[in-house]
């Protein structure tokens, strides 16, 4: 499938503190082949300067084709990532956190199985390749390799890092799912989902990642990897 346009969406909560330079990252990115971009930013309710630097932005670069969307209460990153799916036009869509800990440098190696023509879905992980990786919890790379593991033991999938931020997806194909959930189980609930269409293709490929600690903002905690693992057998052992 020819990558015309791309969509990324950036769930965000109380994040205005990084929001300008991750948009600004996004801006500078030069996709290859003249790909062309469309950015969704779905505010959570946000109770902190988030519209105004998304308005300050906007101002600022009145080309840069930005959609912003506000819930009128908090719901979730899983629920801010189905509006944004939703709303999203291109051919595929990419999802970006809206902290520092991604960088939008990584989006052409994201998308060369794409543009090679062999992936309908590309997941950038954390655990392979040779870019630069800030060195944090222990306990949460174990929990992280703990809920890929029983993941990929239901789906018969091989991922090193089902958690990751960085997905890419035909457009279409995540569209025409049912997603439930409305906040960290997005994740396992997607892949379980993507594993049971017929013939598709998933690819993986090495990121950078500059984690952050509790104190510069990080949100996951103990509870969110507890749900995961509910997620996991709920999505992959029912219907």
């Amino acid at each position: 499938m020819k990558l015309e346009k791309l969509t990324i969406i950036i769930p965000t909560y109380n994040e205005g503190k990084t929001l300008y330079q991750i948009l600004d990252k996004i801006r500078l990115v030069q996709l290859h082949y003249n790909t062309r971009k469309e950015v969704i930013v779905i505010d959570d309710a946000s109770i902190d300067d988030t519209s105004e630097v998304i308005f300050l932005f906007k101002s600022k670069y009145p080309d840069f084709p930005i959609i912003h969307h506000k819930h009128d209460i908090n719901k979730g990153k899983g629920a801010a990532l189905h509006t944004g799916i939703k709303m999203a036009t291109g051919d595929f869509l990419l999802i970006q956190d809206a902290d520092l800990e991604y960088d939008p440098e990584d989006y052409n190696d994201l998308l060369k199985p794409v543009y090679s023509g062999v992936a309908d879905v590309v997941y950038g992980s954390r655990f392979m390749g040779s870019k630069p990786h800030r060195v944090l919890f222990f306990w949460h790379y174990l929990g992280n390799k703990f809920v890929t593991f029983l993941s990929n033991l239901f789906t018969n999938l091989n991922l090193t890092d089902m958690e990751t931020c960085y997905k890419v997806f035909d457009t279409k194909l995540i569209q025409d799912l049912d997603l439930k959930e409305k906040r960290f189980g997005f994740e396992p609930e997607i892949t379980a989902k993507i594993a049971k269409v017929p013939g598709i293709r998933i690819y993986e490929v090495g990121i950078s990642y500059y984690g952050r600690t509790y104190a510069e903002g990080k949100k996951i905690s103990w509870k969110d990897g507890f749900w995961a693992v509910l997620c996991i057998i709920r999505y992959n052992l029912f219907k």
